[in-house]
């Protein structure tokens, strides 16, 4: 007789609900990216370019037109932000390969066409050479600079990453009562990423310091969201996952933590330049940490239940 025969009822009650679940979220992702792969809206007279703008369309004309360099954490709050890899395309089936082994740090959005820069399901009308806050340029698994436009580097064999952002679910957090303004860090950690062709490396966490009240809160609410790292990963000392506090990537210096707080660990979707990193890739474009890309899918329609 079958294993699955021998399973309690609930047990297959429970397994199909969660295949239910899992379809539901994939199919409710895929929705959203259909609705928002409609054509942009007919261009407006200049003079009234900012009227009828969502809050995502304005966030990324800014961005665009130099009006805003900082962190994307707290721009248009409600809507999906994704980090951003741009790599060519002889090395693009490997690091999505690498992305659909490591989920947890790499949930894909959407992977553009060659050459193209316009996220055309998840952004219509974006550009993703202009429209980030802050790319950071590798070369042989060096980071040679940042930058504000990436036009003069782009290249028409490129393929472009949207990888889901813990940035998302912000709104959520605080709809909850958990705080989003301070105390968070992006930060390096001993977790191994499983390899895919040359790609490999420690795992990027995003470390946010809560009361163990919120940490529970946050840990119900950031379940929801699969597509940009979902729950933590991690709850406790930091220095069971090597967690370097003396090279934080973003967030500044870490301090001593206050008491009453518990170190929360979130997956991070820095992780791709670590990689490039430990795999010393030729050429990748990233987002900057913390300068996320804001796209027009909502995350209440992309989240569990």
């Amino acid at each position: 007789m079958s294993t699955l025969l021998n399973e309690p009822s609930w047990y297959r009650a429970a397994n199909r609900a969660r295949h239910l679940g899992m379809a539901l979220l994939t199919l409710s992702l895929m929705t959203a990216l259909r609705v928002n792969a409609a054509p942009p809206p007919p261009a407006q007279n200049p003079a009234d370019s900012t009227i009828g703008l969502t809050p995502a369309q304005q966030a990324r004309k800014d961005i665009r037109e130099g009006r805003h360099r900082g962190t994307s954490r707290g721009l248009a709050m409600g809507y999906v932000q994704c980090n951003v890899v741009i790599l060519p395309q002889s090395l693009a089936y490997e690091f999505l390969l690498f992305c659909q082994r490591n989920q947890k740090s790499c949930p894909v959005i959407e992977v553009l066409d060659t050459g193209s820069w316009e996220p055309k399901r998840s952004a219509p009308g974006a550009d993703l050479r202009t429209d980030v806050p802050r790319y950071a340029v590798y070369r042989h698994g060096k980071k040679v600079s940042e930058e504000t436009d990436i036009k003069r580097l782009w290249q028409d064999d490129f393929v472009a990453f949207l990888i889901g952002s813990g940035i998302t679910f912000d709104e959520a957090l605080e709809r909850a009562g958990v705080p989003t303004d301070k105390y968070r860090w992006v930060l390096r950690s001993r977790l191994p990423t499983v390899p895919a062709g040359r790609f490999h490396g420690d795992m990027v966490v995003t470390m946010r310091w809560l009361t163990p009240e919120q940490a529970i809160i946050a840990t119900q609410v950031t379940s929801r969201f699969p597509f940009n790292h979902g729950a933590p990963l991690h709850i406790g000392d930091p220095a069971k996952i090597g967690a370097d506090f003396k090279n934080p990537m973003f967030g500044g210096p870490v301090p001593e933590m206050p008491s009453g707080l518990v170190p929360v660990f979130w997956g991070c979707g820095v992780t791709p330049q670590s990689a490039a990193e430990a795999a010393k890739i030729d050429l990748m474009i990233t987002h900057a940490a913390g300068h996320s890309f804001v796209t027009d899918l909502k995350a209440d329609q992309i989240c569990t239940p």
